[in-house]
Parts: structure tokens; C-alpha cells; sequence
């Protein structure tokens, strides 16, 4: 056990745990950069992006990542990082590089003051002869002066290498993913944890193929439209229309409803941010950008206001893909207090997805969208196991709860290495069964999620918290989905769809919003 700067109590650091040998502090190794805004100079690294001047400075543990270089190259293979494994000795690498120009450049230093000393004819160096070299006393004071340009030119060069090797450094141990919770199955398979509500899955009918299917069910009634989103934005966009519009409402309004009575504190936040807040999140390739693989972001285009701004680079915007970025970003380079802890957030917001993958089955109806409405929770915690767990616990009881409550069949898993994202040391999702993809995963799909991300996201950010006693700490976050909107509609749709009377039932939790109706449809409802 160990009290980690900052900590109001002794507590055992996951990556010691993980390791399973007694821990000990391991302080960190921060090297900042004297570039602020430069890119990555290798090439199967991500670019950084364009940081605004206020931008937060990332403050990475790069010496835990020395000491334990196959811990994180092994964790980077299990969570589908290849391209990272490596980056863990390269660091090593560059490193024992920094200290030889460490070495070299104290040499030189130690020459330089015996120069200085010889040419203002210290009086010390009258008792010091081992002190001054034997070819000092034959040179003249020009040549001591030339020598002393010399070094101080060679230290230049040396301080100028080491800035570089200090930037490539922090440019891969920033990429490297987190380490991995011992909750977490290894490989790529989730474990069942549990299941909610009972599974009714009545006889399949001839017909039940097409009609368990919201994209029908949604055409039948007029709840959605498709083909007019098509023409203005482009496949993956959709209109909600009359029921479905007000549906997407009162999930919104249920969800916060049940959240704000646990004590999240709500948030409106925008849609927008930089992209370095995004990154800092975890939101980035698994391997390097020219290995093909499509980004989930959405980056934004700044106008220049004259010609001038043409030769300005502006820092880089993006589109939220979750409400956990803004979330995050709210208290980047911040200091909060400890009584704060744990501080939660609640907030919905529009999310968008520049989703990968080609048309087909997949990705057809609301499933997978490039724009959609979600209930986000996200919380700053103490940085250790329990009061993060507490927290977590709390979320997924909240997304059970919300769920059980509209009827829907659903199965809480237990996320393996493979599907977790950078951030995330350990995820649990939540999937409801939807009849009409029977033939794609027995019928699952996922609509929540929660995952504990210690203090990498807070370390990107420079968000830390003081303690009682006045020292600071990284907090950790925690987050989670209430609920996204357009996959829980869609499964509402399916799994109250009645063929015979042509009608959807809507979920009891939900007629406070939607007028007191039990029901959308109704035999002559579908001939308007």
C-alpha cells in the first residue's frame, strides 16, 4: 500500500495490482515538450492535432511505461492495438538516447565552467591543478574563447536533440492504450453477467421476417422516413416523424428524469470541440492513419475571415461523437477540490459517428446512424478501485432499471480486450434483443454501455483535484450511456409491434410524455 501524491488515504495503484507484486510509488516522468504544437514525426503514429495555445498539457506516466515495457506492449496486443505494441521499447529506446546526451551534455558543462574559471583567472584555480587541464594552460585567452563558442554550440545541438527525442517520446507513450482491468476477459468474447426482463420471443410468423422490422414497422405507420434524409444528407441520416419525434422526447425526458432523481447534476453542452479534447478522450484509430482505418470523427472546416487567415492554422474543431467529450473537456486544466468527489454529470446531447462500414443489413434503419440523440452520464471519482466501482456499479444499476422499466429483453455483458477502446480499462454493455435481427447475433444489439477509464483521460486533460491536505491527484472518470435514443426506439418499435392490429404499445414509464396513449397506430391508423 502506498499514499500516491495527492491522496487523502493509502491506497494500492491498479497498475501495481496488475503487475501482482508488491507496489511502491512510481513517480512520474513528465517531460514537456518544447514544440507545443508540432505533429508526430513518425510516421504509423496519429498526428497530433492543431492545439489551441490554452490547450491543457498532457502529463503521461512515461516512466511506469519504461519500467514496464512488455506489461504494455502485451496489453496493447490484447486490446487489437498493434501498432502501439512496439511503442513501449521504442521509448526505452529513446530514452537511453536522452541520457547519453544527458551524459554528454553534463561533460561539456563541466568543461565549460573550467573555461569560464581559466579565462577570468578565478583565484580558486591557483589550488585546484587537477582541476584545470594541462592544454588549458598552453592556450591563449582567444583560443579559450573559441573553445568556449565551441561548447557552447555543441550544447545547443545536444539540448536541441534532446527536445526532439523528449517530443517523440511523449508523441507514442500518448497513444499507447490503458491498461487493462483484471475484470476484463481477455480475448475476444464477453462474458453474460445477467439478464433483464424475460425473454419473450413468441413463434415466428410468415410475415414476422418484415414486420418485426422497425424500418417496416416505422414505413407502415409513418414514423420514418428514409429516403427524404437520403436526398438532404445522405445515407446513415433519417427524419423522425409525429409519434417517433415525440417518442425520441420522452426517452430523452425519462432518462434524465431517472438520473437527476439519483443525483447527477444535468448539463447542456455543445455539440462541438476541439480535436485534441476528443484524442485526450481516447477517441482515435487503433492503428496508424494510413493503415486505411476509418475514423468515427467528424472534423470541421474553419473559415478564414480574410485573406490573411489563409496562412493561419487554426486549431482544429470536431463533432462530439459522445457527451462524454464535452463532459470531459468541462473541467480540462482544472483543479477541483476533494470534497466535489465524486462529481456527477448527466447531459444529453445530438452525437454524430462518421460510422465505418459498407450498406447492407448491418446497417440499415436507426442502428447505426451517423446522427443521434443519447443521455450521457460521466463522473470525476477518487483515484482508486472502490469509490470508482461504486460509481460505476451505480450506472449500470441506472441503465438496468431503464431498460427493465420499457419492457425490453435485454443481457448485461461483461466487455473483453479486444472491444475496449483506448480509455476504457474495463466495459460493460447492455444489449437488447431486436426480433428482427435474429439472424445477426442471435438478435442482440448493444444500446448502452459504462466503462471506468482511471486517470487517463484526466491526465490528457490536466484536470486533477486537491486533497484535504493540500496535495494534488489525478481523479478518475467513469462513464456511461442512459440511454441512445434511436436503438432503443427502434427496439421499443420491434418488440411492441402487434401484426394483428397494426399498432406499436408504448411503454407504461413512457405515457406521461406521450400524451397518456397506450398505443401508435391501430388498424385505420396506417391509411392516413
Amino acid at each position: 500500500m502506498f499514499k500516491a501524491p495527492g491522496a487523502s488515504r493509502s491506497f494500492t495503484c491498479l497498475s501495481c495490482r496488475l503487475l501482482k507484486h508488491s507496489p511502491r510509488p512510481i513517480p512520474s516522468l513528465r517531460f514537456r515538450s518544447l514544440h507545443t504544437t508540432s505533429r508526430f514525426r513518425f510516421a504509423e503514429v496519429s498526428p497530433v492535432p492543431v492545439r489551441p495555445t490554452t490547450a491543457p498539457k498532457p502529463q503521461i506516466d512515461i516512466k511506469h511505461i519504461r519500467q514496464n515495457a512488455d506489461l504494455y506492449s502485451q496489453n496493447c496486443i490484447e486490446r487489437n492495438y498493434p501498432a502501439a505494441a512496439s511503442y513501449p521499447s521504442r521509448i526505452n529506446d529513446l530514452f537511453s538516447q536522452w541520457q547519453s546526451h544527458q551524459r554528454e551534455a553534463r561533460g561539456l558543462r563541466e568543461r565549460g565552467n573550467l573555461l569560464r574559471k581559466r579565462i577570468a583567472n578565478h583565484p580558486s584555480t591557483s589550488n585546484e591543478p587537477d582541476s584545470d587541464p594541462d592544454h588549458f594552460k598552453s592556450m591563449t585567452r582567444d583560443e579559450l574563447l573559441e573553445e568556449a563558442r565551441r561548447i557552447k554550440s555543441a550544447l545547443a545541438s545536444i539540448e536541441q536533440s534532446e527536445a526532439q527525442l523528449i517530443s517523440e517520446m511523449e508523441s507514442l507513450a500518448i497513444m499507447i492504450p490503458n491498461l487493462t482491468s483484471p475484470h476484463t476477459p481477455r480475448g475476444t468474447e464477453p462474458t453474460v453477467l445477467s439478464y433483464i426482463n424475460e425473454h419473450a420471443s413468441p413463434e415466428i410468423a410468415v410475415s414476422d421476417r418484415v414486420w418485426r422490422s422497425h424500418v417496416h414497422i416505422g414505413a407502415e405507420l409513418g414514423l420514418l422516413d428514409f429516403a427524404g434524409a437520403a436526398t438532404s444528407s445522405g445515407w446513415g441520416w433519417y427524419y423522425l416523424l409525429d409519434e417517433a419525434a415525440q417518442l425520441e422526447q420522452a426517452l430523452v425526458s425519462y432518462a434524465l428524469a431517472a438520473a437527476t432523481r439519483s443525483g447527477w447534476r444535468q448539463v447542456s453542452p455543445p455539440s462541438m470541440v476541439y480535436s485534441h479534447i476528443a484524442s485526450a478522450c481516447g477517441f482515435q484509430p487503433r492503428d496508424d492513419p494510413n493503415s486505411g482505418e476509418p475514423t468515427q470523427i467528424y472534423t470541421i472546416a474553419q473559415p478564414s475571415s480574410s485573406s490573411s487567415d489563409k496562412t493561419t492554422t487554426k486549431p482544429e474543431l470536431c463533432l462530439a461523437g459522445t457527451a462524454e467529450i464535452p463532459l470531459a473537456g468541462m473541467k480540462a486544466d482544472t483543479v477541483l477540490d476533494e470534497s466535489q468527489l465524486p462529481m456527477k454529470r448527466v447531459a444529453v446531447s445530438r452525437c454524430y459517428r462518421a460510422e465505418a462500414g459498407s450498406r447492407g443489413a448491418e446497417t440499415k434503419g436507426l442502428y447505426r446512424v451517423h446522427e443521434f440523440t443519447k443521455v450521457e452520464m460521466f463522473a470525476w471519482t477518487e483515484p482508486d478501485d472502490v469509490p470508482a466501482e461504486e460509481v460505476f456499479d451505480e450506472m449500470v444499476d441506472l441503465q438496468t432499471e431503464l431498460l427493465g422499466a420499457l419492457g425490453l429483453h435485454c443481457r448485461v455483458l461483461e466487455m473483453p480486450t479486444a472491444d475496449l477502446g483506448a480509455s476504457a480499462i474495463r466495459k460493460c454493455d447492455i444489449e437488447a434483443f431486436f426480433p428482427s435481427r435474429r439472424e445477426r447475433n442471435d438478435g442482440w444489439g448493444e444500446v448502452t454501455s459504462a466503462s471506468i477509464c482511471t486517470d487517463y483521460q484526466t491526465r490528457r486533460l490536466a484536470t486533477r483535484f486537491k486533497t484535504d491536505a493540500g496535495k494534488m491527484a489525478y481523479p478518475w472518470t467513469v462513464n456511461g450511456t442512459a440511454l441512445a435514443v434511436p436503438r432503443v426506439l427502434a427496439a421499443i418499435l420491434e418488440n411492441g409491434w402487434d401484426e394483428a392490429d397494426m399498432s406499436v404499445k408504448i411503454p407504461e414509464v413512457l405515457r406521461p410524455w406521450m400524451d397518456g396513449r397506450d398505443k401508435i397506430g391501430g388498424r385505420p391508423y396506417h391509411f392516413r
